[in-house]
């Protein structure tokens, strides 16, 4: 599942300096507008000490985690709805992402010049919303005039549920709000997928703040909180500076004590992999043997053939069973034969849901 979050936000607001700490596909962290113009794209390990724990127990060949891929996106500008900058291009980017994390400059520094001359983080975050909702009022209505007439005349039951939902959410863009925020059910949500809106991501919003917020924020950070308290967002605090000083550090030790300096329990750029994971709305079940302990990506929800057709079509469409280890029992007793030994290996079918940190073994014919 080749699964992408865009990191968005106004120039210079440590966009790319992030995306360097996070990749080492090196984006051009420069200090002026559109140092990045095609997007750059860093293929990211996700941590999970579960992984870690499991390959302990078995000792096998290889080790393969969770990725994701972050898009560094080019820094958008007022006006880029209607093509300015580079706003098409940009735009065009953040349509193909899953999920969108969105820099907010929280930090003075007189030597980091700022677009519009002044931070005001509640500011840019309105601009980017400005122009991503434009671009979407754009879509919705012209969708609208498609299927308006059809809609009208009542013979197509579709095309009336559709306008419906579209005029719903043409009427929270044009009040300033994201389609997110839209009261649409998920079956509804259906009729308007294909359109894939801009503003129904969903978002991350990343606090960049100097070394002395990292910890407690800061007054940008508070308003930025406040700002976003209806959105069902979540806010992180990253300091892109002190994340740019542990990525220059070697080893694991050196990186550790870099930490314990400043109080931190684990980089910022762990936490924000995390969250973008879980923004995604993924859960992660693992097989484990000796040639490999392996981290599988799946949508919460799945049922045990979806999971096994992750690995491979042929084990969804041949599917027969699955012999399913939780995590904790793995863990407790050590191996796969204690497991089996102590009766907590558990045999499902089709309807299973895979829950996250289950072990699994799938049977299948084909």
């Amino acid at each position: 599942m080749a699964l992408q979050c865009g990191i968005v936000g106004l120039p210079n607001v440590g966009k790319s300096t992030l995306f360097n700490c996070l990749s080492n596909a090196k984006a051009q962290a420069a200090n002026f507008p559109f140092c990045t113009i095609e997007p750059n794209i860093g293929v990211i390990t996700v941590p999970d000490a579960r992984l870690n724990k499991l390959a302990e127990l078995v000792n096998p060949h290889r080790i393969v985690p969770n990725t994701i891929e972050i898009v560094d996106i080019a820094g958008l500008v007022k006006g880029a709805s209607k093509g300015e900058g580079l706003g098409n291009q940009f735009l065009g980017n953040i349509r193909t992402t899953n999920a969108i994390i969105h820099v907010l400059r929280c930090f003075d520094d007189g030597n980091v010049i700022h677009v519009d001359g002044s931070v005001d983080p509640i500011r840019d975050k309105e601009i980017i919303d400005t122009e991503l909702q434009l671009k979407d009022l754009d879509t919705v209505v012209k969708r609208i005039q498609k299927v308006e007439k059809m809609a009208k005349t009542g013979g197509d039951k579709d095309a009336k549920k559709t306008f419906d939902i579209l005029s719903i959410v043409k009427e929270h863009l044009e009040a300033g709000k994201s389609a997110r925020t839209a009261t649409i059910s998920e079956e509804d949500f259906e009729y308007i997928e294909d359109l894939t809106l801009l503003t129904i991501k969903p978002v991350l919003y990343v606090c960049n703040v100097d070394e002395a917020s990292v910890n407690t924020g800061n007054d940008y950070v508070a308003r930025v909180k406040e700002a976003v308290k209806d959105e069902n967002a979540e806010v992180l605090i990253i300091s892109a500076q002190i994340e740019s000083e542990i990525a220059q550090l070697d080893s694991y030790e050196e990186r550790q004590l870099f930490l314990d300096d400043l109080g931190l329990s684990e980089s910022g750029v762990h936490k924000l992999i995390r969250a973008a994971y879980s923004l995604l709305d993924l859960a992660t079940y693992f097989t484990a043997g000796v040639q490999e302990v392996r981290a599988w990506t799946i949508e919460t929800g799945f049922t045990a053939p979806q999971a096994a057709g992750v690995i491979h079509t042929d084990f969804e469409k041949g599917f027969i069973r699955a012999e399913v280890i939780k995590y904790e029992d793995f863990v407790n007793l050590g191996s796969e034969a204690a497991v089996k030994e102590a009766g907590k290996l558990a045999v499902e079918g089709k309807t299973y849901i895979v829950e996250d940190g289950d072990i699994m073994h799938f049977r299948f014919n084909v």
